[in-house]
Order: C-alpha cells, then structure tokens, then sequence
C-alpha cells in the first residue's frame, strides 16, 4: 500500500520506510486519533507516540513485538487512555514532558525538555516543546541524523494540523504562545519539505501549512 497518511478508524494501518526507521499510522476511536508505531532498522526496537486508545488495536500494530517506549505528546484523556494498559502489559518506559506529566493517568517513567532527544534504537527524535494546546505539549522531530535534512518528520500531537495550530480554547495568550513556538521553533528550523504527522486526521507539510501563518495570527485560532 502506498503511504497516503489517510487512515479510518477501524480501517487498515498505513507504512512507510524511511532511512532508519519505519513508521507504521492507525487511527483510533471514538475522537479519530492517529497512533505512530515508529520501528528501528538496525535494532527493531519499537516506540509509540500516543496511546490514544483501542488497546487492542494497537496490540495488534505492535505484534508481539518487544516495545521500548511510549511516547505521550500531551495530556488530554484522548491520547493517553490506552496508556495504562499498554504499558503495564508491555514494560515499555513512558515518556512525557514535566508540564505535562503531573495530569497523566500514569506517572512517566522518562520525563522531557525542549531539546532533549529520545532513541528508538539507533535511531533518535528531538524534542519541540509547544506550549499553548497544553503547557506541556511537545512535537518530536526526525531528520536520520541529517539524512534528511531536506525532509525531516515532524510529530506534531494537537499543536499542528492541516489548516492551523492546535485548539487553545479562544484564549489570546496561550494561542500566542503556541503561534510563537510554531514560528519560532518548527517554521523557522525546518524547511518545507518537512512532514507533519498530527494527532487527528491527515497528514501535512510545512510548506503546505507555511503561507497561511498571517491568517491564523490574524483570526486568533
């Protein structure tokens, strides 16, 4: 099949292969969130960002597989209530930022910073603190150690969709806030060709979403 980034809940997983790792979306009801299975080449070590829901279907995605780690981007109910489960059935050390950590149903084993870098193996993901959707709501970045510096992947939790940032609930700071890290810290490092995995619906790129940064700063959402 080939990697369109449109998945349904209850449909089909999707794959790609990148140098270094693949990456494997499912969607998840009943709020249509998107979970990453992220899988490196050189090791097979496994890690998932959110662990939304559908306890089952991401048993299903992992396999019988060995997980490592599971990554939560943020801490609203609808990306983490398959948290507990998975983990606790699974071992796999939990990460979160420390903004965020004090309101997870699981206090994380592993907590991050701007900055910081989590493996997957061989492989390694920056992290992007975005404060607004959530003070502690993070992206996590992968460029194959600038093997693709021209195309970086980009895991944007509910801070970056198609057509705008994350939901801060009308309130002018804390989309001030996140409009900024997006400028400062996504749009002004990465190029255009970067792809954007969000925590609903489809995928983006930044090249795609870069033009309308006037128009979200103006209407204030």
């Amino acid at each position: 099949m080939t990697y369109t980034g449109n998945v349904t809940v209850g449909g089909p997983a999707q794959s790609r292969e990148l140098p270094g790792l693949t990456i494997t979306k499912v969607a998840v009801g009943p709020f249509d969130n998107n979970a990453y299975l992220l899988r490196c080449h050189s090791t097979g070590e496994l890690l998932l960002i959110d662990a939304a829901n559908e306890p089952r279907t991401l048993f299903g995605l992992i396999d019988g597989r060995p997980l490592a780690t599971i990554v939560t981007t943020h801490q609203h109910a609808d990306h983490v209530a398959a948290l507990e489960e998975v983990a606790h059935a699974t071992g796999a050390e939990t990460v979160a930022h420390l903004e965020d950590a004090p309101d997870l149903p699981l206090a994380p084993s592993m907590l991050v910073s701007h900055g910081d870098t989590i493996s997957v193996g061989a492989a390694r993901l920056s992290v992007i603190h975005l404060r607004g959707h959530t003070p502690g709501s993070i992206a996590l970045c992968y460029d194959a150690a600038g093997e693709l510096a021209d195309q970086p992947h980009l895991f944007t939790g509910d801070s970056l969709f198609p057509g705008g940032p994350g939901n801060t609930d009308h309130d002018a700071t804390r989309f001030n806030s996140l409009m900024t890290d997006l400028e400062q810290r996504v749009f002004a490092k990465l190029p255009d060709g970067t792809w954007v995995y969000p925590g609903h619906g489809a995928d983006t790129t930044l090249g795609a979403e870069r033009p309308h940064i006037p128009e979200w700063r103006a209407r204030g959402w």
